[in-house]
């Protein structure tokens, strides 16, 4: 059985909820519910929700080293995610998709690691390619093959929220080469290859980025555009999680150098 994982928000919309199966996981940083739901023969994806069962965890709360484990111990080899994000650059306007391949780091006070006990060496990850080519790749190809336009890479900047960004953190973040801008893939993503999975993330625009908007930002703004572009952003998921092949990859084996000279 290949087991990919999804975290994201409440809308999967190709699937039933009563196709799902419940779930708690429980790992040391905490427990986590997850569903799981056969989408194949040989594939099974287990969901999860990132802002909580309510959706009321903000970002700078949610207990992302709890919810990569959970998806390592329920048998994930590879996650996909979504993320609601303001638009940066001038090529992008609400209800944009973007398949992300760079992040730049603005948080503050998150725990970012699995490692950050006193070890006999520090455990530093290569993070040159954050997202994983392989699961960029079956997305954008997957992507094309269901006709969804889709933005071929891009950095996203992620703040420490919960509060939106001024308009001067706009222009500071695009000066330093942001595209889009959220509060959650780090440490998410990070963690993903810290836990040697595969991760890839579909950036959803859903809002231009303060000072580039003419009216103020809200999150009902947020959650309007969501709603809209969801089901398509579910079609695209649950298909690239059909076509997942569970091959090995460098994900894999972010932590060899380690395993090598015995200090893990």
């Amino acid at each position: 059985m290949t087991t990919i994982g999804i975290i994201g928000g409440t809308g999967i919309a190709s699937l039933d909820s009563d196709q799902f199966a419940l779930r708690e996981e429980s790992t040391p940083y905490g427990n986590v519910d997850l569903r799981v739901a056969s989408v194949a023969e040989d594939r099974q994806v287990v969901f999860l929700s990132r802002h909580g069962r309510e959706g009321n965890v903000p970002p700078h709360l949610v207990n992302y080293r709890a919810n990569i484990l959970a998806m390592k111990q329920a048998g994930c080899s590879a996650i996909l995610s979504t993320a609601a994000c303001g638009g940066i650059s001038e090529r992008l306007q609400p209800g944009d998709l973007m398949v992300l391949d760079q992040f730049i780091d603005f948080t503050r006070r998150r725990e970012s690691t699995f490692y950050a006990e006193r070890l006999t060496i520090p455990i530093h990850i290569d993070l040159t390619q954050p997202y994983c080519a392989r699961l960029r790749k079956l997305l954008l190809s997957e992507a094309q093959r269901l006709g969804l336009p889709f933005v071929d890479g891009g950095a996203y900047v992620c703040a420490e929220g919960p509060r939106f960004e001024t308009p001067a953190e706009i222009r500071m973040f695009a000066q330093l080469g942001g595209d889009v801008v959220g509060m959650t893939q780090v440490p998410e993503a990070p963690l993903a290859r810290e836990a040697e999975m595969c991760y890839a993330a579909v950036a959803i625009v859903t809002n231009y980025a303060a000072g580039i908007s003419s009216t103020p930002l809200t999150h009902w703004e947020v959650l309007d555009v969501m709603e809209q572009r969801l089901p398509r952003v579910s079609e695209l998921l649950l298909s690239a999680a059909r076509r997942y092949d569970k091959d090995d990859c460098v994900c894999r084996h972010a932590l060899d150098e380690y395993r090598e000279i015995g200090k893990l």
